[in-house]
């Protein structure tokens, strides 16, 4: 009889670059604002509501930093691992974000900027991410504290489409968004 794995997706607080509207990526170091902290609050009140048995963070800062708000509400340590990263945008983190829209290819999953990581390349580590999650769960309710771009690819794994067919809508900053999965 088949099982299924609850994931609870947090995204992070509203981070200091968030605020200013430059492109994260997997550029790290960048910590949260005061309202990211009220945010990752909230969503941690959230989180803990739901009663996860295991929590996991990027090893980014504006997500660790959410994720020290789960712990505290949750009464739960963090495993902390880069495989929940953010797609990385290479030369392109530290821009204004308006500005890419001229210089992305959005249409194209295989596209990267220099240094960057495509959307098929964070597809795919998600995708494996989550196959060794399924094979070995920490509990049968998982909070994974992640970015944007790594929640959506969740989804799109999990309802098993391909990096060229991500939703177009990202979480908002704190949100938590509930996934199941069969195993």
């Amino acid at each position: 009889m088949a099982r299924s794995l609850t994931l609870l997706l947090v995204r992070h607080g509203q981070s200091e670059w968030n605020a200013r509207g430059l492109m994260q990526g997997q550029t790290d170091g960048i910590p949260l604002t005061a309202l990211g902290h009220a945010q990752a609050a909230a969503g941690a009140a959230e989180l803990a509501a739901l009663g996860p048995g295991a929590l996991v963070s990027s090893d980014l800062l504006r997500a660790r930093q959410t994720a020290e708000h789960c712990a505290r509400a949750t009464g739960l340590p963090v495993a902390v691992t880069p495989a929940l990263r953010e797609q990385g945008y290479g030369v392109l983190e530290g821009r204004p974000s308006r500005e890419l829209w001229d210089v992305v290819d959005w249409t194209d999953p295989h596209w990267a900027a220099e240094g960057g990581e495509s959307l098929a390349r964070l597809h795919a580590r998600v995708a494996a991410y989550l196959a060794r999650l399924l094979a070995e769960p920490p509990a049968d309710v998982v909070g994974l504290v992640t970015h944007g771009d790594t929640i959506r690819a969740v989804q799109a794994v999990a309802a098993g489409l391909g990096p060229a067919d991500l939703p177009a809508v990202t979480p908002h900053n704190g949100s938590v968004t509930r996934l199941e999965l069969s195993r």
